[in-house]
């Protein structure tokens, strides 16, 4: 049964379920029933503002800016951020001390499943400490080099980060990669190790890591237990007293950042903002310095996690923001917001995510192409560092060429289609973007440029047209064991990459690092160093520039005919393994029919491979039971006559999920 809730008139009631229960997180607590309701709400802890159920608009301006810290918490996957993060909001009673608080920032079905973060997420903490209260801007992010560009963004709302190192694991390679995005953004950083009662940990080790290799004093260290919440209190001290306020003028016009975005089907495109000058509140007209559109402000409000309305953000303060804007291209992640009529001048914003991987995307049935479509564009709004190009295929119909920061975000793209949007869809091989430098001046008039880069690989010019072949490198960061380096080092040299450095950590963890050509580690780099490590080794790269190589087109044909789908760029020295590879799963997965099929491997007009899906066929000596052996064999040779010319005008069309069975580069686990 519902009832209104409310102490006056009706004008502005909600309704809510008649029940006499706990509340559950995120939803307006539950009318108790009346006999009862005095007592709850005198037994009730007095929290100001350490509750997300309160329904009234909250009052920002009574933390100043000397009052407020925002502060990101980055880590290497696995080493505990959502799990600090729960805590931290239980600790701070943004939400209820309950048993089912795992991954409460975590909100993605993806997340959830893979118990990876995804998506940076924000929440603001209520903390009373040395009798004031203070606001606590915390954003969660996620580990996985895949993932770095959400780390970048959610550092540039920040004064400092909590940096979790594994008790047990210690430092790998994804810490030093995200202590240097810190350290470049000039943010202070706290160290927190983590998993202190675990069996195996070693806090003492990692303190020596950490010194060594960050610089930063063993005794600045915070050991704690996330999971247990030993120590945890300590954190949000060192917060406060360690992360400097924001640098901002509230008596100057708004400037505000947007560092994130989510699309809502019945409020439009929900901004998530930094305000670096002056004040936002609902009604306030704003314009976009990217699209110069003018928009009016429908909502503000801080997330604590779920969305709360205030009646107005102030400078140094992160929330979000609602206006109207009903396109998902209009709200561009790092774009600068300002107050009609008072321009000011645009913040650096972000520079964009350089896509490391591309694969060629179309819907199963051509006829949910708009719906794909739409589900594409609202999902890129939430992860603008995905690269869209239209593209075409004969076999597979209208689709697109999407470039991504490499194979997990491909997939976890993937997966959010499917689960979000309900849109199932073909994925081809990974490839990377090679670039070539052409010849002759007609075709730099042609091309426009003289170096031009190569997505497609059906659109890679001939080795006649070109002076080089350049494909891309990154330098690779592996941090093992010493027991598995002799193996460790056998895998990069067979995967063409040149060692730059090695450093010992301790007395039994290495540190190499490699240049490695990117197609070398983009398809199964990873699952082959985890399995030579047993687990142990970790992995990070980033981007090195372009080297020049000796790369080749390779064709796959099918009785003669190229089969533009399955077209690769690899390196002439792997051309005969990965064409022997495409041809047997060829055969494997293509439908035998009444003449027989030639698969092959070719370079040019050279053939280096070959496989052959033998013809159905029919025993025309059957009803021979005996007689002379040339009735037999006119018999077979009319047989051959029939099947040479079934051949020549037999149309063979690859089945799509022959396409699918042989695009796919990993089995299903």
């Amino acid at each position: 049964m519902w009832i209104p809730a409310g102490r006056s008139c009706w004008r502005g009631r909600v309704l809510v379920p008649w029940a006499a229960g706990p509340s559950r997180p995120g939803l307006p607590r539950s009318r108790l029933a009346p006999t009862h309701a005095v007592a709850a709400e005198s037994q009730a802890p007095h929290r100001p503002y350490g509750s997300a159920e309160l329904k009234e608009k909250l009052d920002m301006s009574r933390f100043s800016v000397e009052n407020i810290r925002n502060f990101s918490i980055i880590a290497h996957v696995d080493h505990g951020k959502s799990t600090l993060a729960d805590r931290l909001l239980e600790l701070t009673g943004t939400i209820d001390k309950t048993k089912k608080n795992k991954q409460v920032l975590d909100k993605l079905q993806v997340e959830r499943e893979r118990g990876i973060t995804v998506k940076a997420q924000t929440a603001s903490l209520f903390y009373s400490f040395g009798g004031k209260q203070y606001l606590l801007n915390l954003i969660d992010t996620p580990g996985h080099v895949d993932f770095s560009y959400e780390v970048s963004r959610s550092l540039s709302a920040c004064q400092g980060v909590l940096l979790v190192v594994d008790a047990n694991e210690g430092i790998q390679a994804q810490t030093v990669a995200n202590f240097f995005l810190a350290f470049e953004a000039q943010l202070s950083v706290i160290p927190v190790i983590n998993k202190i009662d675990l069996k195996n940990a070693d806090p003492e080790r990692v303190e020596k890591q950490i010194e060594k290799l960050f610089d930063i004093p063993s005794e600045e260290c915070i050991k704690i237990s996330a999971k247990l919440g030993t120590n945890v209190e300590s954190v949000l001290q060192a917060v406060i007293e360690r992360i400097p306020p924001p640098k901002v003028h509230r008596n100057n016009t708004l400037k505000a950042l947007v560092f994130d975005s989510t699309f809502d089907q019945y409020r439009g495109v929900i901004a998530n903002v930094a305000l670096f000058d002056g004040m936002v509140s609902k009604g306030d007209k704003i314009v976009s310095a990217h699209t110069q559109k003018t928009y009016e402000v429908n909502e503000v409000g801080i997330l604590v996690p779920n969305e709360k309305a205030a009646h107005k953000l102030y400078a140094g303060q992160v929330g979000y923001l609602i206006a109207g804007m009903k396109d998902v291209t209009e709200a561009q992640i790092g774009d600068t917001l300002y107050l009609h009529k008072h321009p000011v001048e645009p913040l650096p914003g972000f520079k964009s995510a350089k896509p490391m991987v591309f694969a060629g995307m179309y819907p199963i049935d051509q006829s949910e192409y708009n719906n794909l479509k739409s589900a594409i564009e609202k999902l890129t709004l939430n992860d603008s560092s995905v690269t869209v190009h239209r593209d075409s295929s004969l076999a597979l119909g209208a689709g697109w060429r999407l470039g991504f920061l490499g194979l997990l975000h491909m997939e976890v793209f993937n997966q959010r289609l499917e689960q979000e949007y309900n849109a199932s869809v073909i994925l081809t091989t990974p490839t990377v973007p090679y670039k070539a430098v052409l010849s002759s001046a007609k075709l730099i008039k042609e091309y426009r440029e003289k170096e031009i880069t190569i997505i497609n690989p059906a659109q890679f010019p001939d080795k006649s047209k070109v002076t080089e072949y350049l494909e891309p490198i990154v330098l690779g960061t592996i941090i093992t064991p010493d027991e598995y380096s002799g193996k460790i080092m056998g895998l990069c040299q067979a995967r063409r990459a040149v060692q730059k450095n090695m450093t010992f950590i301790d007395q039994n963890r290495i540190m190499l690092k490699y240049l490695f050509p990117l197609n070398e580690i983009v398809v199964d780099f990873y699952d082959s160093l985890k399995s030579l490590s047993s687990g142990y080794a970790s992995f990070d790269y980033e981007d090195a520039g372009y080297q020049t190589t000796e790369l080749v087109k390779m064709d796959i044909l099918l009785n003669g005919n190229v089969v533009e789908e399955l077209t690769t760029v690899v390196h002439k020295d792997k051309a005969y393994s990965v064409g022997k590879t495409i041809c047997e799963r060829l055969r494997d997965s293509l439908p035998r029919q009444l003449f027989e099929i030639a698969i092959q491997a070719s370079i040019g007009s050279k053939v280096i491979a070959r496989e052959t899906v033998k013809a159905y066929r029919k025993n025309v000596l059957a009803k021979c039971y005996g007689g002379d052996i040339t009735r037999k064999m006119k018999l077979l040779k009319r047989q051959a006559e029939g099947k040479k010319k079934l051949r020549k005008i037999g149309n063979i069309e690859v089945p799509k999920d022959a396409f699918i069975k042989v695009l796919k580069t990993q089995p299903n686990k």
